[in-house]
Order: structure tokens, then sequence, then C-alpha cells
């Protein structure tokens, strides 16, 4: 599809002028009539609305109304005449899926939500709502806009003692496209008896649930400021072990290794429940799974080693297992600034409580690392944390490495 009018007009095709937006002067993909009768491409008009401007771009006149209706005829137009200049390389526009309306929404949450309406016209809606949900981020807005949260919280947690139905996984799936408001996530985070159908369905035996859980639970402590309720979250029992198992047994699900990551980290920023993670086996999971992981899950997956770290049977764990040392050694210049502060803290954690660790980083090459780090444009933190590990790994060095290691010196721990 092309981008702009310059790459056409350098290859020789005259785009006809009303084919172009008024505001962007590129081709039109979704073009729509504002209330004067001008028209423009949806995305260009949106963002004009969007930063406060009420009056139509080309006339000056103030809209009375801010309702966009698609002009098929123009778009029809111009999709033949992408059609009629293939030999260009121009790609034929698609047709755009429409917005969802919010009278529709409105009526799709109240067929969802009506006890007395047939179950059957009550899963329709829901499966309704979320194809608009997964078709843009503006129907997830008007979607939302509609307190449609609080609809399907409501059905999640309805008739929970009977089994999960197929409304109750279509609101739950339809409910973690959404973020949560404070008092929605305090709602669910106060309630144990929902914490712990939340954990139950961690083991439900279809993979799309399992996940969706996981999901929710990780919305909900991430939008619950109570220290108290987060802790109520990560000390219900098996709760780390359902996570733990969605990480080590579904990893050829990117879906399933992202969420499952967030999951984690959210619950093991609970100082006082950690241990439970690492008796979940957290610790050797997470170092068989962070060469599957992708910038920002491998970002969440070290800063949750640096949390395990932290405790003892968490620093025992990772130090049982014989690739974490040369694994964190391997990408602590890999993956970004972020990543580098965590995995430095995590050896730095390590090779305090361990000999054995600190030699095992030595033979895998963590000075040449560290010394590139401290040399490098990463953060000051990042650079704090590889001074006091070159410090206490000192006695460690090999004779001909470095002659004089106090450079490195550091007196400050940066807490996380």
């Amino acid at each position: 599809m092309p981008g702009s009018i310059e790459p056409l007009d350098l290859i020789g095709v005259q785009v006809p002028y009303h084919f172009r937006c008024p505001i962007s002067l590129e081709l039109m993909c979704d073009p729509v009539t504002v209330s004067t009768g001008q028209t423009y491409d949806r995305t260009s008009i949106e963002s004009w609305v969007a930063t406060g401007n009420t009056t139509c771009p080309v006339t000056r006149a103030s809209l009375s109304d801010f309702t966009l209706i698609p002009n098929h005829t123009l778009r029809r137009l111009i999709q033949n005449w992408c059609v009629a200049n293939q030999a260009f390389g121009i790609e034929r526009i698609p047709t755009p899926k429409q917005p969802a309306e919010p009278t529709m929404v409105r009526s799709l949450l109240n067929q969802a939500s009506s006890v007395s309406n047939p179950f059957q016209s009550r899963l329709s809606a829901l499966r309704r709502l979320k194809g608009l949900a997964r078709d843009s981020d503006k129907n997830r807005s008007v979607i939302s806009s509609h307190n449609a949260c609080e609809v399907l919280i409501s059905i999640v947690f309805s008739d929970t003692g009977s089994g999960l139905s197929e409304l109750n996984q279509e609101a739950l799936a339809l409910l973690v496209m959404f973020q949560l408001t404070e008092s929605e996530c305090s709602s669910i985070a106060s309630d144990s008896k929902k914490v712990i159908y939340l954990t139950q369905l961690l083991f439900h035996s279809l993979i799309e649930v399992r996940v969706n859980s996981a999901s929710l639970i990780e919305i909900v402590l991430a939008g619950t400021r109570s220290s108290d309720l987060r802790a109520q979250i990560s000390n219900v029992d098996e709760i780390f072990e359902g996570v733990t198992d969605i990480l080590r047994n579904l990893n050829s699900y990117p879906r399933a290794l992202k969420i499952s990551i967030r999951a984690l980290f959210a619950l093991c920023l609970v100082k006082q429940t950690r241990h439970k993670a690492v008796q979940a086996g957290a610790a050797e999971t997470l170092i068989d799974r962070l060469a599957d992981l992708d910038k920002c899950a491998a970002e969440r997956a070290l800063a949750t080693i640096e949390l395990l770290c932290r405790i003892p049977s968490g620093c025992s764990a990772f130090a049982a297992h014989a690739l974490t040392v040369p694994l964190l050694v391997k990408i602590i210049l890999k993956i970004s600034d972020r990543a580098t502060e965590y995995a430095a803290g995590a050896l730095m954690s390590l090779c305090s409580e361990s000999e054995q660790s600190q030699r095992d980083a030595v033979s895998a090459g963590v000075l040449t690392q560290l010394l590139l780090l401290v040399q490098s444009d990463c953060t000051d933190r990042a650079k704090r944390k590889a001074q006091m590990l070159l410090k206490l790994l000192r006695d460690s060095w090999p004779e001909d490495s470095i002659g004089n290691s106090d450079d490195f010196a550091c007196s400050e721990v940066v807490p996380f």
C-alpha cells in the first residue's frame, strides 16, 4: 500500500487530487466525510480532532458534530485506481473495518449482561465484542467507555461453583484486553474466592484459559496499590506453581511466555512470598526459558531473577543451575541497558554468596564483559554494579588479567 505522495510522484504516477487527504496530502485509505461535507482520511481527521480542533480543516467552519461517515463511493474509486496502476507497484488499499458504534456496543453489553437472555444470545454478544476489541485500539476505547470491565468482571465470576462455562471463558478473554481501574482491581484482589478461582484456572485444560487467567492476575497485581492486597494474592496456594508451569510447559506459545513472565514478575515484587516462587521451581524455569524470550520479556525475566537472587533460597537455586552464571555473563551486554543492570545485579548477589559462582563467572569471561561495561555508554547504575562486581571478584582474577583494580572501587549499592 502506498505510504505517501512523494514516492508515487517519483515513479511517474499522478495521484488524482480528490484521492488525496487535504490534511496529510497522502492517498486516502479510509475516506470519511464530516458534517461540513468535506472528506478526509479517517486517521488524519481523528488526529485533528484529538488535538482539540473543532473546525473543518478546509472550510474552517465549526463542526456541528464529530460523526465520521464512511465515503464508500470514493473508497471504491481509490481501490479501482490502485488496481489500474498495479504495474507501477501500487497495491490495492484494503477495505477498512468499520469502527464500533457506541449504540451497538451499548446494546451488545446489555445483551451479554442480562441473565434473562438465552445463553447463546449472551455468548454471541461477547464474541462480537471480542471481535470488535481485536480490530483496533479505538474500538477498545469505545467499549471500555461503556463500563464494559464492570460487566465482564461480573460475568467472569458468575456461577463459579459449577465450573467454567463458555460464557465465563469469553468474558475472561475479553476482559484481559483492557486495563482495569484501581477500584476494579481492588474488588478482585480483596475477594479471596475470586483470586482462588483465578488460581484454579491456571491449571485448566484449555491453554487460552490458563494464559488469560495469568494475564488477569498480572493486571490486578499491577493495578492494586495496597501492598497488603498484593501480598494476599501472592500468598494464595499454588499461584506460583500455576504461573511457573505455564512458563515451563507452554514455551511454544509466544503469548503464554510473555504473560507468564509478566505475572511471575508481578508476584515476585512482593518480597515476603518470593520463597514460594523458588519452591515452585521458578529459578530453574527462568534460566531454561531466558534464551526463548524477546527483548521486553527478557528484561522482565532478568528483573525477576535479580529479585529472587535477593533471598538466600533464590541464590542457592540459581547457583545450583549450571547455566545460570555463564548465561548471565553472556547476555550482560546484549539486550538493553535495563537488562544489563538486572544481569549485573543478579551476578553481584550470586558472587557475594558463593565462591563457586565467582569462579564460574571468571571462567565465563565476566572480567572482559565488566571492563567493557564500565567503559560503555550504559547507565550509571549499571556501571556502579559492574565496578562493585569487579572489586568483589578481585581475588578470583587471573594474575595476568588486570594489574590494578583500585580504579574500580565502589561504595554504594543501588537498589532495584
